[in-house]
């Protein structure tokens, strides 16, 4: 009885070791392959520094990029173009640079943080002259100089292209030293478009392609391209990138006929 007692128990034991090897054997199969899935799955985070009048576009090439491309994940830090070509210079980690002016992009090129062969000049853009929706004091840049008119917000011209613009064609007009005390600056086109937005200014100016897509504002009068200098969009990939491959697809997405439609819809011309 003894004996059969011990065998019972000797049985119950080789069970339960039995079973324990089992489990951690199917516990290092899977562990496996899941190590193996995530051998053969790179995932990227691209990091974009974009002018922000490119904002509304850049969203919904955003979307459709990552859905063709679930391994990779777009991040888009959105400014004017000359904060954004600083930080650059300065080491900020991005991938690629879509810049809202030429010359802040040459100034990366000449630095050497951008091959020439990684950029092209992909967009064009144009200056208008907007007020809040439902208001008809202004119907001309040459209105102004009306006394009555208080506050027009331009971008800051030092680092934002559209005040660069902006405050060119003024001066072409002639009537920059006229309303330059009534000037407020702003960080950024957008900063300019919700001024006007919210009525906090009389008119301002902005890309065409934020214009559109407002319902809060009206256009009023376009500048003549002849009067400032061009509004080219380059953008070009980083040459520190850590991730240059995967910024190559997406600067090549960019071009294509796909993302130059999205362009087109919010406005811009293809250069």
């Amino acid at each position: 009885m003894k004996k059969s007692v011990q065998f019972i128990s000797f049985l119950f034991c080789m069970l339960i070791f039995t079973v324990a090897c089992s489990n951690n054997e199917n516990a290092d199969s899977s562990s496996n392959k899941n190590e193996q899935l995530s051998n053969t799955t790179k995932y990227v985070e691209l990091t974009i520094s974009a002018a922000a009048s490119l904002k509304n576009a850049m969203e919904v090439i955003q979307r459709t990029y990552q859905e063709e491309h679930p391994d990779t994940t777009l991040t888009f830090n959105f400014g004017s173009s000359g904060a954004l070509q600083q930080q650059i210079s300065q080491g900020a980690p991005v991938d690629l640079f879509f810049s809202a002016a030429e010359e802040k992009f040459d100034y990366l090129v000449e630095e050497g943080l951008i091959n020439e062969e990684d950029g092209i000049d992909l967009l064009g853009n144009s200056l208008v002259l907007v007020i809040p929706k439902n208001e008809s004091s202004i119907n001309s840049f040459e209105d102004l100089t009306k006394s009555e008119i208080d506050s027009i917000s331009i971008g800051t011209y030092e680092t934002v292209p559209a005040g660069k613009y902006a405050k060119e064609a003024l001066e072409k007009m002639g009537i920059w030293e006229e309303i330059e005390s009534k000037i407020v600056f702003a960080k950024d086109v957008r900063q300019v478009l919700s001024y006007v937005e919210t009525g906090n200014v009389d008119a301002g100016l902005v890309y065409k392609t934020d214009a559109l897509n407002s319902d809060k504002v009206e256009i009023v009068a376009s500048a003549d391209p002849a009067i400032h200098g061009p509004i080219i969009y380059p953008i070009g990939i980083i040459k520190n990138t850590k991730h240059y491959e995967e910024a190559k697809k997406f600067y090549e997405y960019l071009q294509s006929d796909h993302a130059l439609k999205v362009f087109e819809e919010y406005g811009f011309t293809i250069k």
